[in-house]
């Protein structure tokens, strides 16, 4: 018996009966007592890359102090002298959300943790007046939709530039009015405990329904770069903005920088409703990873993380998309409150692997990492964003 493998990268000729036989290319060829049998090949599938949650989650849960005792979730993180930082939203008794502290080693066991707000808006106790429902203990996803609270500086996200941290935060004092502010740190008064915040100002305008702005971690010719919006009609770019000052007096308004609630549904890689940017941009050798909230095409309640590459230089333009969320939510803590709610608002990057810190059903924190590189490297074997002309979306 003789047996003869050929190349699956050429087309082969067989003599056959005094015949040549031509066979495509993905077929193994083999003669076996002057028969030929065609076999395919059949590649195996790439392993979807996504995020392993910790076995500790949810690593910070709602305390018996009053102004964090209804939910505690939607952190912002930055690592300075040898600890990761997290600052997280907690609402209270009052629906008045403030922002929490607790610090970790490793990133998983936050054994460090202030029993004290460490930041609220000066205007807490105006809103309460405002708003005669409050209580989160009267929870309702269409009343109390801005996470169970009436007011207050929601969502914050962390940026440590050139000593400082700078956290914007989203400001909800009713329906009318939701904006987005920033508030920085010196980085020193930070790792000394020394809650001494400064240059709280606003970065939307007045009467622009905006949220979930993040900066850049670095400043970019000089300059500040705010990430606005995830897509406006071209999935191959996304908006930034250049700034010299972080106030209203350079960015867009909601003109240039609509907000996401209003834009119209449509399918870009594995989701069909795209709603924020989730924690601030991660500087890599490949690009600028943002990780971003969407909502699947054929799971239309459920907030997803999916994962994007931004060019180095010009950070507007999409290199390389996950085709696939990397993190759903799944586990009871996801859906304990408000389900279905993964809100991931924080990320760092340590020993090689990104540790991203999310809320879950807007009442606890959890953390899920992944090895950095096996992150992107499936998105680039998931395929590079084709650069052609999309129809964009009419906005008015």
């Amino acid at each position: 018996m003789v047996i003869t493998k050929k190349t699956k990268k050429k087309t082969i000729l067989v003599h056959r009966g005094g015949k040549k036989v031509s066979l495509k290319k993905n077929i193994k060829v083999l003669r076996v007592n002057k028969k030929i049998i065609r076999k395919k090949i059949v590649k195996k599938k790439e392993k979807k890359v996504k995020l392993v949650r910790s076995i500790r989650n949810p690593i910070i849960e709602p305390r018996a102090y009053s102004w964090e005792s209804q939910a505690v979730f939607n952190p912002a993180v930055v690592s300075s002298g040898g600890r990761v930082h997290l600052f997280y939203r907690a609402l209270g008794e009052d629906g008045i959300s403030r922002l929490g502290y607790a610090s970790s080693e490793d990133g998983i066991n936050f054994d460090d943790r202030l029993y004290y707000p460490v930041y609220s808006l000066e205007n807490a106790e105006e809103t309460k007046r405002h708003w005669p429902f409050t209580s989160p203990a009267r929870y309702d996803t269409v009343l109390y939709a801005s996470g169970g609270g009436w007011g207050g500086c929601e969502d914050p996200r962390a940026v440590l530039i050139d000593g400082y941290i700078y956290v914007t935060l989203n400001i909800f004092n009713g329906w009318e009015s939701m904006r987005v502010a920033v508030v920085s740190i010196k980085e020193e008064n930070l790792l000394n405990k020394k809650w001494f915040w400064q240059n709280f100002s606003y970065l939307s305008h007045p009467g622009d329904r905006q949220k979930n702005w993040v900066l850049f971690p670095e400043k970019i010719n000089g300059k500040f770069v705010i990430f606005h919006n995830l897509d406006k009609g071209d999935p191959t770019r996304v908006f930034v903005s250049y700034v010299n000052k972080l106030d209203t007096s350079e960015t867009p308004s909601i003109k240039d920088a609509p907000d996401p609630q209003t834009l119209p549904d449509h399918i870009v890689a594995w989701h069909k409703r795209t709603r924020s940017a989730a924690s601030p941009p991660i500087k890599t050798k490949d690009g600028w990873l943002l990780l971003y909230h969407a909502m699947d095409k054929d799971d239309g309640n459920r907030y997803k993380l999916g994962a994007m590459l931004l060019d180095l230089k010009d950070p507007s333009r999409v290199l390389y998309r996950s085709q696939h969320p990397i993190l759903e939510p799944d586990e009871w803590y996801e859906n304990n409150w408000k389900p279905g709610i993964i809100y991931a608002s924080g990320a760092v990057v340590k020993d090689g692997k990104l540790f991203v810190y999310y809320g879950g059903g807007d009442k606890y924190i959890g953390v899920a990492s992944v090895i950095l590189s096996d992150l992107i490297n499936s998105m680039k074997t998931d395929g590079k964003v084709k650069l052609e002309k999309n129809k964009k979306l009419k906005l008015e």
